[in-house]
Parts: structure tokens; sequence; C-alpha cells
């Protein structure tokens, strides 16, 4: 492989020429939607505006550049922006306060660590921990960050502050304040919500924030409304994007809060894993393509370290542009370019022009951004399909908002993974019976049959030292409460390929347990891997070759066609 095709994107692979204009048309599309979006976020992360604007230049240049993703749209994020906010808070990093140029550094070495974690990611294929999330628990986080996230912008949208402490104590603080609301502000942010809700519903195309953007910044010029009480952006850095380390603190202040920055940059790591994945796997599944996550991984990492090195803050695939994007028409990462490129004009020639925006219309766009998190169909979903699953994801939105979003992240990892140990160490396990030759599986319960003296089952999960010791239950409870004395134990072995030490010990026990009783022992649907595997114990020698079968209906045909007064072969 040349070095030319070896640098060359992967979406490039295949490009069809005619998608050019139709991509750069969406590029420019998704830069006007997604302008006052990333200017939002900055209200979650609690930075200036402009890193907002910073989030979608290199950072996304460098997915593009990296990634494998056609379609994959990087940027700033609500709930890695809500992680990040959270966690620095919750660091109390003395003398660091919101807004500040040192919280700022702080904000970008995070985003410097999490390229660093997406590195070692890659390197020792660990991409695999964003699959401890799983859809639910995930529904239920994000819906928890979409409710902290509108609540919390309603006070600027009043134009009262926000109040300190727990999610519960700010509410009060919030509902206490009503009365001393801004008309004028909220004039504002309530027609920043009628223009965005009215242009997503009838006319879908238009960016309605973008209008609101426009429309309340001539509007506010117009009738001076910071002489009203009328909190405004003020002036917005202009210029190309700070290239360079972090600034305002020093190595030492780092290491002094190393242990804290590592604990934020994992928590978005695990979450930039598992919803950049599942974003890139869907929109992927949509068109015909395969993606390539650990390609994508080191194009996430690579836009995490752009983003800590030009004076910004975490980055993420952000579902709802990669939407966008998708319904507007864009093609290829060559959209996603030309977004780069617009933001970078405007960063450098415009800003200026946002003097005069209300901050109201920023948290009336960020309020909108947290109502879409809130996903009330998911939830619906999942309660329909299971009721254990649903009360999972609805604790978990529940500390999300209630004790923050950062123990929500842990409570989300902990409760995926207490899940995968549930599943294993209580699988569904059957009795396989035969009905006109055809298998057929029926859940294990004491008294259960495959035929008079013969029981054929099947077990759902790899055998290891935390259920082997419930498999040797339910197999001993199967054969006590047969009907008939059981002469044969078939054990469809199709669903493991593994078998730990502490399981290969169990497994000689219940041999010994089965001899004793004088029942054959038979293997069914064995694959080299298991054969491997048993062969180790000397499993397979006890059982002998003769009872080891490669389907369920040899082994049925063998114990039909035993010699009837055997017993033990």
């Amino acid at each position: 492989m040349s070095i030319v095709s070896a640098l060359k994107p992967a979406w490039l692979q295949g490009y069809d020429p005619r998608w050019v204009m139709p991509d750069v048309i969406a590029g420019v599309t998704l830069s006007a939607i997604a302008i006052p979006e990333v200017m939002g976020y900055t209200s979650i992360s609690q930075t200036p505006i402009v890193t907002g604007l910073y989030t979608v230049i290199f950072p996304t240049m460098l997915f593009v550049l990296l990634g494998s993703s056609r379609m994959l749209v990087v940027g700033a994020d609500s709930a890695t922006a809500a992680l990040l906010s959270a966690g620095l808070t919750g660091a109390a990093i003395a003398g660091v306060t919101p807004g500040s140029q040192q919280w700022l550094a702080y904000t970008s070495v995070v985003a410097l660590f999490c390229g660093l974690l997406l590195v070692i990611a890659r390197v020792f294929r660990l991409g695999f921990l964003g699959n401890f999330l799983s859809a639910s628990v995930l529904i239920g986080f994000l819906t928890g960050v979409g409710v902290q996230v509108l609540t919390g912008q309603i006070p600027s949208m009043l134009g009262v502050p926000k109040g300190t402490g727990n999610w519960f104590e700010q509410q009060w603080t919030m509902i206490t304040s009503i009365p001393d609301a801004n008309p004028t502000t909220v004039a504002f942010a309530v027609g920043s919500l009628i223009i965005i809700f009215g242009f997503k519903k009838f006319l879908p195309k238009v960016p309605g924030a973008l209008v609101a953007v426009v429309g309340s910044i001539i509007v506010s010029a117009a009738i001076d409304a910071q002489a009203d009480g009328v909190d405004v952006v003020g002036a917005v850095q202009g210029g190309f994007p700070p290239i360079g380390l972090p600034e305002g603190i020093t190595l030492s202040d780092v290491t002094n809060n190393l242990a804290a920055l590592i604990g934020i940059a994992f928590s978005c790591f695990v979450l930039i894993i598992a919803q950049s994945a599942a974003t890139s796997r869907s929109f992927a599944m949509k068109h015909g393509q395969k993606v390539d996550i650990n390609r994508d991984i080191v194009g996430l990492s690579g836009a995490n370290f752009a983003a800590g090195l030009s004076g910004t803050f975490v980055v993420n695939g952000s579902p709802t542009k990669t939407q966008i994007l998708e319904e507007v028409k864009g093609r290829s990462q060559l959209a996603n370019l030309t977004m780069s490129l617009v933001v970078l004009l405007f960063t450098l020639f415009f800003t200026s022009l946002l003097t005069d925006m209300p901050k109201a219309v920023l948290g009336a766009i960020v309020f909108v951004i947290g109502y879409d998190l809130v996903d009330i169909a998911g939830l619906k979903g999942v309660l329909r399909i299971n009721k254990a699953e649903f009360g999972i994801a609805v604790v978990t939105a529940v500390v999300v908002c209630a004790v923050g979003v950062e123990q929500g992240i842990i409570l989300a990892i902990v409760v995926s993974i207490l899940d995968i140990i549930r599943r294993q160490y209580s699988p569904k396990d059957y009795v396989v019976t035969f009905d006109k030759g055809e298998p057929e599986y029926l859940p294990m319960k004491p008294g259960v049959e495959s035929a008079p003296g013969l029981i054929i089952f099947r077990y759902d999960a790899e055998l290891f030292y935390a259920n082997v010791n419930r498999y040797v239950d339910d197999v001993q409870r199967l054969i006590e409460s047969a009907p008939q004395p059981v002469e044969w134990l078939v054990v469809d072995v199709s669903s493991r390929d593994s078998v730990d030490y502490s399981a290969g010990k169990a497994l000689l026990g219940l041999l010994d347990y089965l001899d004793a009783r004088k029942i054959t022992v038979v293997l069914a649907r064995v694959d080299e891997g298991i054969r491997a595997t048993l062969s180790t114990f000397g499993i397979d020698r006890r059982i002998g070759p003769d009872h080891i079968f490669g389907n369920l209906v040899d082994a049925y045909n063998a114990y039909m066609a035993r010699p009837q007064d055997a017993t033990k072969s």
C-alpha cells in the first residue's frame, strides 16, 4: 500500500463525483444549523461563546481526515458538555470559576486526556467498553441530561439568577424568582421558542434557530434591549482559533488535579465511544455501508486532540447533527468539511454581529436541545419490551437530575455491567423436545423431559465461575424431578466456546454425580472450539467420542436407537 493511499480518508473510497455539489450545499445548510447550536452548548460547558464555534472547525476537520464514517458529524455535544461542566464543578479546583480562562483551560486539558484515552482504546482494542452502556440505560441517561439541560436554561430565559445547590434547590430558586422575571427577556425567549418549534413543524428545511438568532439581534439592536435590562452576549472574540497548549494554567496545576481530570475524561470517553459508535453504525446500516469503528476511534481521538490544542472543549459524534446532515441530503464528510470552512469564515469575520444577541435566545436554543434529548418514545419502547429495563432507565434519568451527570454516567456503566452479569448468571435455559422430527425449546422447569428417560438441556450462556453452580443445580433439579429415571443427559453446548477453570472443575464434579446415577452424558452441537476447551479438562475423554454429536437430531436419534436394556454405554 502506498503512503498516499494509506493517508487517503476512508470515506473517499467509492466517492461519486456527482455528490460534490449536494455535499457542499448540505454543508452550508448544516453550518446554518450548527452555528447557533454549538454556541448554545457553551452555556452548558460554561465556556466563552466562541469556543462552541471552535468545536466544529479543527476537531471536525481532523475527524474528516482520520475517521471512517461517511456521515458522522463531530463537534460539541450536550451530553459531554454537561458531563464536563458537572465534573469540573464537582472537582472544586481552588480559584477556578465557570467562564474563566482557567476553567476553559481545564476543559481543553480534559479534551486532550479524552484524545489520549481514545488512542489507548484503539491500541488495546478497548472500543468494546462503549458497549457497557446498554441502549435502555443510554436512553435514561440522555433523558436525564435533557431534563437537566432544559431546566438549567429557564433562569436565563426569565432573566433571573441561576440558583445554587442540587437540582431540586435550583428549581426552587427558579420558581421563587418568577415574580422578578424581566418581561422583555421572557418575550425574547418565548418568541425564540415559537420560531424554533414553528419552523420545525411547518418549515422543517429552514433552520428555525438561525432565524431566531438573526431576528433577535435585529430587534435587540433596534429597541436597545440591553438598556431594558436584557442580558446580551456582548463582544465575542473573533479571529483564528488559538493554536497551542491550554493557557492560564501550569503543568503543576494539571498534576495536582490529575485524578479528577482523568475521571472526568474517562466519563466523557465512555460516552463518546458509546454514542459515536451507535450513531456511526445506525447511519451506515441505513445506507448499506460498512463502518470501521476502530478507525472512527482514531478520528475521534484526533478530533479531541484538535479541540484541546485549539482553545475549546471535548467533542463527540453528534446524533442530532448527523440526522440533520442526512435530512439535507449530505452524502459524505465533504459536507462536514464545508461546514467547518463556513464556520471558520464566520469566526474570522462575522462574530461582531453577535454583540446584541440576547442570552435568553441562546437559552431557548439550548432548551430545545434538552427537550429533544428527552426520549419519551424511547422510554415507551423500553417499557413495552422490558419493564425491568424501563425501571433502570428511569432510575438513571432521576440520578442524573437529582444527583448529577457525572454520577449518572457512573451509575449507567455500573448498572449495565450488573445487567450483563445478571444475564450470564441467570440466563434462559430450556429442555429440548422433538415434534415430528423438529426440535422445540421448552422453558426449563421441574418435571419436564425430552422423551421417557431422556433430557436434552440447553443453557444460553457461557459457563464461568459465577454461574456454573447454578448450571449444576439446574441439571440436578431436572434429573431429580424427571417423571422417569433418566438414562441419557444430552447437553447442547452451542451457546458457549470457553469454560474457565472454576467451571471446568464443577463440570468434572457433575460428571461424577451423573456416573454415580449411571446416566450417560452426551454432547451435541459441538464445534472445534468447545471441543478443544473441554479437552483441556479431560471431559471429552470421559464422555467418549461415541457420545459427541454435531447436532441435536443425531443425538436424539442415537438415544431412540439405543439397546432398550442399556443403562450405561
